[in-house]
């Protein structure tokens, strides 16, 4: 086995504790940015709490959007409102000038996942959404970051330009791949994101690349005992398309991943149903690979229909990029964590992780706030519009603890976790380790050459195509 110059690097970087910042950095500065972070902690707090109550899922993050963008501008960002044609996006920035770092944050919720901040699974309101995904936390933390670093270039100690980008949606249609295609991060020097976890960790493994799309029958009906033969069941041209998908999974690579709901299947037995509709996701760790199983897929849309003698569309509604990983920038953010250390949780929020894991029947291990290495880390199933956004612009991406160890993810206990303490105590770190790290971004230049150089090598030749339809996503109504 060959190793490149990157894999001996994080291997001896893993062997070494980072007690101090990186070359180049002014560590004053660096602890002036965490001060200013702890500080404004409480508000924090507040807004992500707020954004937990609200659990706004995808475009329809009103008060969510607000009230980050309110904040922002009441703390002397300059925000812009509704851009790339949602009207929960925005952008809010500080200072003139290079370098120019952006940060991202996200704020939608899930459907269906609403909790009470509670041990035991209970919701808050039955039927309504919930962050089981965190996302209240990722927003308030992002923004924290930002201002922080707004702090020092308002008081002369840093020169360039702090971006914050609120990006609505990417539980759904993915709003960054749509604030891309508008161009929005082509400025960009850097930008950096984090996600919540039960793992603390500079992420040296990208999410996979994803394509969304839906797949309708057109037949024609008729009574379904008294003159079947006359009509052309949609239905069957479905089942006939989910037997395809699934005989194809021995004959595609162990990476990939198809799942789908069958949206509309008919209404009633006695008439042979004229329309149906499948809606389905295809992923793989790499767009190529997506897209080599999608084109199988069309065959199948097509052989399908033809068999029923229905009518057969495909429509791609969306999709993701794969999360391009910066090695360089995850051994700078790796660093930075090292000296903020580790995150502390007390016996109170342990107690309440192994109760929230005992709920959801699996081991009750607590919580775990050590900084995991950058060696050995293992690919974890899932996609995320950051990566549009990481082929972009050089993007590093981080992975901070708020919930219970090996709890499900998407679901209520991850809510629970997000509305209390623990949660808050991620969302701080979180702040901390990407204001940090933007410090050095902005004062260490050998180093942001460095990332910027291996963001050029790994994309040489690349041309970035959203999976995104033409025109701005489709806004649900509520």
């Amino acid at each position: 086995m060959r190793f490149s110059f990157y894999d001996i690097s994080v291997f001896l970087l893993a062997m070494v504790s980072y007690p101090c910042p990186a070359p180049g950095s002014d560590v004053r500065k660096k602890e002036e940015a965490v001060a200013a972070i702890e500080k404004r902690a409480a508000d924090l707090i507040g807004l992500s709490d707020q954004v937990w109550a609200f659990a706004e899922t995808a475009l329809l993050e009103t008060r969510s959007s607000r009230l980050l963008a309110d904040y922002a501008e009441r703390q002397g960002l300059r925000v812009r409102r509704g851009v790339a044609g949602m009207p929960t996006a925005f952008v809010a920035e500080f200072g003139q000038g290079r370098p120019l770092i952006g940060i991202l944050g996200e704020y939608d919720a899930l459907p269906g996942l609403s909790q009470k901040a509670s041990p035991t699974k209970e919701a808050l309101e039955p039927g309504a959404a919930g962050h089981g995904c965190g996302h209240n936390l990722f927003g308030a933390a992002s923004l924290g970051a930002a201002l922080a670093v707004k702090e020092l270039i308002a008081a002369g100690k840093l020169s360039g330009t702090v971006r914050f980008y609120g990006t609505p949606a990417e539980e759904a249609v993915g709003g960054k791949a749509y604030m891309a295609r508008e161009g929005l991060f082509n400025d960009l020097d850097v930008c950096l994101a984090w996600h919540p976890s039960d793992e603390t960790r500079a992420d040296m493994q990208g999410g996979q690349a994803i394509i969304d799309f839906i797949a309708e029958f057109k037949g024609r009906a008729a009574h379904a005992a008294a003159d079947p033969w006359n009509g052309r069941s949609a239905v069957h041209a479905l089942e006939l398309l989910t037997h395809g998908l699934n005989m194809m999974r021995e004959h595609v690579k162990p990476s990939v991943r198809i799942h789908y709901t069958i949206v509309k299947g008919g209404d009633v037995p006695n008439v042979v149903p004229e329309y149906a509709k499948l809606w389905c996701w295809v992923r793989d760790w790499t767009r190529e690979g997506v897209d080599e199983v999608f084109q199988r897929v069309r065959k199948m849309v097509d052989g399908a229909a033809l068999m029923a003698e229905v009518e057969g569309k495909l429509t791609v509604q969306g999709g993701d990029y794969e999360l391009l990983i910066n090695r360089t920038g995850a051994r700078l953010l790796h660093s930075n964590m090292n000296w903020l250390g580790p995150i502390r949780f007390t016996p109170e929020e342990q107690e309440f992780a192994r109760a929230v894991q005992r709920a959801a029947g699996v081991e009750a291990r607590g919580l775990s706030g050590e900084i995991q290495p950058l060696e050995g880390q293992e690919r974890e199933g899932g996609s995320t519009d950051v990566g549009d956004v990481s082929w972009l612009v050089p993007t590093l991406h981080v992975s901070v603890t708020t919930a219970a160890e090996g709890v499900p993810w998407h679901a209520w206990p991850v809510v629970a976790c997000s509305g209390m303490s623990i949660g808050h105590k991620g969302l701080i770190y979180a702040a901390k380790t990407l204001a940090a790290t933007t410090v050095d971004l902005f004062e260490d230049s050998k180093t942001r050459e460095a990332i910027q150089a291996e963001f050029r090598e790994v994309t040489r030749g690349h041309v970035y195509k959203p999976y995104i339809p033409g025109g701005p996503p489709r806004i649900p109504s509520r």
